[in-house]
């Protein structure tokens, strides 16, 4: 017979490299209280303080500077590493990159012991060049006592209107681990990039707002935000551009505000920070810190919160699960 551990009602998470608070929102979303949050850039720390400060500790630092037995015992350790060492604008140098928090990931993990670990990556990390990585990462979590999936979740398959595939790895000791499913697809469409953000466009008064809620029909392609090196603030690069085309937007800048009555009504409008952070599936209460370019840089590379709260609500599931529980889904985990 399982025997499963006693847990509070109450699941707690530490969360690393934070950033706007994207995945952190929909983890709390999924019934995860924060003992705490780390993020190294100033402007997103401020973002979550004006968000969060009364409810999450919120810890200005870098990664490496956190004592991870400070919050042992923690359920859940969560995080959205840095992705340059493994996307192609980041030359994918993995483990030779020195951006790679996976170490200092690990390194937490081993210090704070949690039920559970969630991290995601760009997709690039699925590629055959990285099975090796992603193979010791593995092998050093099932020395710590887990078991670990990899997984390329798509955000439209849970309510995004934005492609935006990543990569996911969730590890659980048992028995949790045997109780663990991944998240199941909506069955709904989502909305179209018109549909999303129809209200924020007509705002200003721009004539040709309805016209272009029926041209911008599809989902958004993935939303970028760049690096401190990037230049200012636009929809990616030129393939993306063309895709934003498509569904008439211009994607070569991001405006600071919705067209107004002069702007013509067959131009291609560009989205303001607020319209792509609704596109990235944040609510509208949710404010972003620092100038144009800083806020944008936050919202374009966010975990979107409602794929956030889908893989969440997965394992809080398993976390919470007694004898009798449901079994992991071995075939699901494509890249082990």
């Amino acid at each position: 017979m399982i025997r499963w551990p006693e847990r509070s009602a109450e699941l707690t998470c530490v969360e690393i490299c934070a950033g706007a608070g994207g995945q952190a929102l929909g983890l709390e979303q999924a019934g995860f209280c924060h003992t705490a949050v780390v993020e190294i850039d100033p402007d997103a720390c401020e973002t979550l303080r004006m968000n969060r400060g009364s409810r999450w500790k919120i810890i200005e630092a870098d990664v490496a500077d956190v004592d991870g037995a400070e919050f042992r015992g923690a359920d859940l350790l969560a995080g959205g590493v840095p992705c340059p060492p493994f996307s192609v604008a980041g030359h994918q140098l993995g483990a030779a990159d020195e951006r790679d928090l996976f170490p200092e990931a690990l390194r937490l993990t081993s210090e704070i012991g949690p039920s559970a670990v969630l991290l995601e990556n760009v997709r690039g990390l699925a590629a055959k060049r990285f099975d090796g990585y992603r193979a010791q990462v593995a092998a050093r979590l099932a020395d710590l006592g887990y078991q670990t999936w990899w997984q390329v979740m798509h955000a439209s398959e849970h309510g995004v209107p934005q492609l935006r595939p990543r990569l996911v790895l969730v590890a659980l000791r048992q028995p949790w681990a045997r109780a663990f499913n991944w998240p199941v697809p909506s069955d709904d469409a989502p909305a179209t990039v018109g549909e999303s953000v129809a209200d924020l466009m007509a705002a200003g008064g721009w004539p040709g707002a309805a016209h272009w809620v029926a041209r911008a029909h599809g989902i958004a392609p993935t939303i970028v935000g760049g690096s401190r090196k990037h230049g200012g603030p636009d929809l990616g690069p030129t393939r993306a551009r063309a895709a934003w085309r498509q569904l008439s937007v211009d994607g070569l800048g991001v405006a600071d505000g919705p067209p107004d009555a002069s702007f013509p009504v067959a131009a291609l409008p560009r989205l303001t920070t607020r319209m792509v952070a609704r596109l990235q599936g944040f609510p509208d209460s949710w404010q972003f810190a620092g100038r144009k370019t800083a806020a944008y840089r936050q919202v374009g590379n966010a975990f979107p919160p409602p794929a956030a709260r889908a893989i969440g609500v997965a394992i809080a599931a398993a976390l919470r699960a007694r004898a009798g529980g449901g079994h992991a889904r071995r075939g699901n985990n494509p890249l082990a």
